[in-house]
């Protein structure tokens, strides 16, 4: 993993400071917030300014606001939320007809997030929300999202001789042996999880691509194991599939982009 650059670090931090408050500052109040020199201060305000980052109060010499650059890169932000809300409706459809909870997730780090949720009409049902965040490894979404990236980026995120953690008794503790279950994934193009998140229930997941045909997030069907058997799974693999590649749909994937 590269190290962090100061220089950057500082600018973000100045950045970040505008989000409490009114919205203002001075140069002078930077400095004493951040306890940065005085020069530094200057030089990161004057370079945030040029970049439109920050702009002047008007009426109010010496005073920043944030600039039209931050509300962009958030608007580009917000652009990408819509993953959330196709994922909500693709989800609400596959639940529907299979009456189990189905789950959308993306991967952070070396963990999953959910971002959309919706649940089973059984009185036994899988209990988690939307928002939550998960070791991928445990989770058959994540082992969907782990098993697009690249051996290097694998590596990075799981060094070999570091043991991950468990959730459950079933859950992949080795890195070697992760690497080996990730290897059947791709092969297979859908991800299982035998209870290694919650002793009680079982999931299956498949990719969800963006237009270019990246992997982007998984969508998976979770399954408590009182009404788990080979021939549901089986059945379980196929919606997750066709679920996921309709969500795929929505965000411009097309047949034949990607793997």
């Amino acid at each position: 993993m590269g190290r962090l650059v100061p220089a950057v670090t500082r600018a973000l931090d100045i950045l970040e400071l505008f989000l409490d408050g009114d919205g203002t500052l001075s140069a002078p109040e930077i400095t004493r917030r951040l306890g940065l020199p005085r020069t530094t201060v200057h030089e990161l305000v004057t370079t945030l300014a040029a970049r439109s980052y920050l702009v002047h109060v008007p009426d109010q010499p010496g005073r920043y606001r944030l600039g039209v650059r931050p509300y962009q890169l958030g608007s580009r932000y917000a652009e990408q939320l819509d993953l959330a809300a196709e994922g909500r409706q693709v989800a609400r459809s596959v639940a529907e007809t299979c009456d189990e909870t189905v789950h959308v997730a993306i991967l952070e780090g070396t963990d999953v997030i959910y971002i959309a949720k919706v649940d089973s009409t059984h009185a036994v049902r899988m209990v988690s929300a939307a928002g939550r965040r998960l070791p991928a490894h445990c989770t058959s979404v994540g082992k969907m999202l782990l098993a697009s990236l690249p051996e290097d980026e694998l590596t990075a995120r799981f060094p070999e001789d570091r043991p991950l953690v468990a959730m459950t008794d079933n859950s992949i503790t080795s890195p070697a042996e992760l690497r080996r279950h990730l290897a059947a994934v791709r092969e297979r193009g859908v991800a299982v999880e035998r209870q290694e998140s919650n002793p009680d229930v079982s999931c299956v997941a498949a990719p969800v691509r963006d237009s270019a045909g990246k992997v982007v997030a998984a969508l998976s069907i979770s399954v408590p194991t009182i009404r788990w058997s080979e021939e549901r799974q089986t059945e379980l693999e196929e919606l997750a599939a066709k679920g996921a590649g309709e969500l795929s749909v929505r965000l411009g994937h097309r047949r034949g982009r990607g793997v």
